[in-house]
């Protein structure tokens, strides 16, 4: 097994699929829930409602579609069909969708939304030194009863209100701007209720965009290490992620060369087609690239050349099932991926509604930085896992996370600079924990059950993804939208601990030598 090295260009085209899913989610996350909140005048908890369907579905899917693909056979493989057939379908239906989007923002315009409220004070909003009088302004003219009590209750220090001429603090002015934004939000609900027509066709586009995409999630992940040897799997699932970073870096690229990435009453159009070409080409290039029944046959051989036949005894009993002490590994290990996804999931659900309105400031160069530090760590990831162990590194990374997400809430508009460096951590936290995560649960399947094991990583990943944006929503609601990374921090901290008492799903540690340093196994 020494003499085993992974093959970087096979597993570069094999992650091409998984790069035009990031991408898709990247754009997904960043802004349908915006898109939601402004345009429709969803509630922080009905649009993390809207965004847990696609993870409604994935559950009840992602594991079909993993057995499903275990069991075809096709002359294109047993994955590529569902990966061909998902990504089309997903891609035209995403590029349909802009155009309901786009017929909601004509009506936001109509309705004088636009030019009466965002556009008119955003001076004021933008400034850091405001007074109270500023804002009084804004809410006389608004004038709302509800809205204004909503304002003084704010800006009232130990029973009494702020002087006229009085700045706010800094923490003043961030719950002012919630009252604000909340109340347009009110505003886009009313043209929505009066004319749910648009929505409802939004809704109705959105189910197909999700349904096309549970078919080929679970069959492009399990790919992977249906072609890979499982030493090598820490290794591969590196470039994967890598491929996927690249995947969210480009959707961050495009909703920022396309304007969507701070403003709420945009036209979203160029950017969803742009994301559905892109997805159709990175098909293109892997179905010229990859032979999937090629590729198995040469794992095949690999096994008996480095003399890895799979001992299913030494996986499963004699009942063909896991052992009382895996079991026990596996419902930790996916109980984790549950708890960390609640606290992540909430963060990259909601930032592109909490940058703009909270530090005013974009989200789509924060979000950047994050990919980019976690494609400068997926290597260095790998080496340290292949010499620490897969559960030591996650242990590290949900410590660096927690922190992140803690230190995040104290972040104002002044300060707001420092988003760059907490996303960038969060960035290599991710990382060290995506490369390790997956691998930990698949070591433990045989490799006639590769794609069930995923879709468990995946159905716990998505139980977590349908409950979060719902219930990090009612807490936005009902106390702030500051209350985002309080919420995620304590999610993911809480993840260290059923993680810690895992006792199998790292591989066995491979030492090699130091100009093997970079070929990393595990």
């Amino acid at each position: 097994m020494d003499n085993a090295k992974l093959n970087y260009k096979k597993t570069i085209f094999v992650g091409l699929a998984f790069f035009g899913i990031t991408m898709f989610w990247q754009t997904y996350d960043s802004l349908i829930a915006k898109i939601l909140i402004d345009k429709f005048g969803l509630t922080q908890f009905w649009s993390g409602a809207v965004m847990a369907l696609d993870n409604v579905l994935a559950l009840l899917l992602l594991p079909l579609f993993g057995l499903l693909s275990d069991k075809t056979k096709s002359r294109f493989g047993k994955r590529t069909p569902y990966i061909i057939i998902g990504t089309v379908l997903a891609a035209l239906s995403f590029m349909s969708l802009s155009f309901v989007d786009n017929r909601q923002t004509m009506v936001m315009e109509n309705e004088g939304i636009v030019a009466k409220y965002e556009d008119k004070y955003e001076s004021i909003l933008s400034k850091q030194d405001v007074t109270r009088a500023e804002w009084e302004l804004i809410f006389i003219e608004i004038g709302d009863p509800e809205i204004t009590a909503d304002f003084h209750e704010v800006i009232t220090v130990n029973g009494s209100l702020i002087s006229l001429n009085d700045e706010l603090t800094e923490f003043q002015h961030r719950d002012v701007s919630d009252v604000y934004y909340n109340y347009l939000n009110q505003e886009a609900w009313a043209v929505t209720k009066n004319d749910p027509g648009n929505l409802i066709l939004f809704l109705g586009v959105l189910f197909v965009v999700l349904l096309s995409m549970s078919v080929y999630r679970t069959p492009a992940v399990a790919l992977m290490p249906d072609v890979t040897l499982k030493p090598l799997r820490s290794k591969a699932n590196a470039v994967i992620n890598l491929l996927g970073s690249a995947g969210a870096v480009t959707a961050i690229l495009v909703m920022t060369v396309t304007g969507v990435n701070n403003k709420s009453y945009v036209n979203y159009t160029p950017a969803f087609i742009t994301i559905g070409i892109l997805m159709l080409v990175a098909l293109l290039i892997f179905l010229i690239t990859v032979n999937e029944n090629k590729l198995n046959e040469q794992y095949e051989l690999e096994v008996t050349k480095y003399g890895l036949e799979e001992e299913v005894e030494d996986i499963v009993d004699s009942n063909g099932k896991l052992p009382k002490d895996k079991l026990v590994s596996l419902i930790l290990i996916l109980s984790s991926v549950f708890l960390w996804f609640m606290g992540y999931n909430a963060v990259i659900s909601k930032l592109s509604d909490y940058a703009p309105k909270v530090l005013q400031m974009n989200y789509t160069l924060p979000l950047l930085v994050a990919q980019g530090a976690a494609i400068v760590s997926f290597i260095p990831i790998g080496i340290l896992s292949s010499r620490f162990g897969r559960k030591k590194m996650i242990l590290v990374g949900v410590t660096l996370l927690t922190i992140c997400f803690g230190s995040a809430f104290f972040l104002t508009q002044s300060t707001g600079f420092l988003l760059y460096v907490v996303l960038a951590f969060t960035g290599i936290a991710w990382a060290t924990i995506n490369v390790n995560s997956f691998p930990m649960v698949v070591e433990l399947a045989t490799g006639s059950n590769v794609g069930k094991y995923t879709g468990y990583y995946y159905t716990f990943s998505m139980a977590a993804q349908i409950v979060t944006p719902m219930l990090s929503g009612l807490f936005m609601d009902e106390i702030g939208r500051t209350a985002l990374f309080p919420y995620a921090a304590l999610f993911v901290a809480l993840s260290f601990v059923t993680m810690f008492f895992v006792k199998h799903g790292d591989a066995q540690v491979v030492k090699r030598g130091i100009l093997e340093s970079f070929d990393v196994e595990d």
